[in-house]
């Protein structure tokens, strides 16, 4: 199987890094769990954009701590013969920084790719799951008929709810709820 696996929020709790540049930055409290859909009113278009980039610069990405049992499935899929494709809006500045890390956390992958239209790029890889915490790439993939998979956040739980996504509130009940699509390679 070729899987595609998104960064922030998906490999790591990317929230509390956004939250806490909101909150230094322009005073604004950004709670996780009443953040439910993939809008962030709280924060005009000029200041979100602000905290992704501050949260995607070199010290932020290097300091960032995966979820418990993300690397040692990955590492798993990976060991098994499957693609693993890395894949993230982030900008091309953040390539660099970004193999660091997934170097130092010792997640194995074969391709890093960062792109504001991921599904696009999982079509013309032949990529048959993504793993992604973004409604809108959720979606897009159950379009593309791409198997859609995703760490379960109150941004997402609509999609969830409405389309066919295989879900885990851990890395590790992800991986038992996609070991059926998995094993069909």
């Amino acid at each position: 199987m070729r899987i595609a696996i998104d960064i922030d929020s998906t490999l790591h709790h990317y929230w509390d890094q956004l939250a806490e540049e909101a909150r230094r930055r322009f005073g604004i409290v950004l709670p996780y769990d009443q953040q439910l859909d993939w809008g962030i009113s709280r924060l005009r278009p000029e200041q979100l954009h602000a905290c992704i980039a501050a949260t995607h610069c070199e010290q932020s990405i290097l300091a960032a701590e995966p979820y418990p049992g993300a690397v040692e499935t990955v590492t798993a899929w990976h060991e098994a013969g499957h693609f693993v494709h890395i894949t993230s809006h982030r900008v091309d500045d953040a390539y660099e920084p970004t193999t660091r890390w997934l170097e130092r956390i010792g997640l194995p992958y074969d391709e890093l790719y960062l792109s504001f239209d991921k599904v696009t790029r999982c079509r013309e890889i032949g990529i048959d799951v993504l793993i992604d915490d973004s409604p809108l790439n959720l979606r897009g993939a159950v379009d593309a008929g791409i198997v859609p998979a995703t760490l379960e956040h109150p941004w997402n739980a609509d999609v969830r709810d409405e389309e066919d996504v295989i879900s885990g509130k851990d890395w590790l009940t992800l991986a038992t709820a996609l070991e059926p699509v998995l094993l069909r390679d």
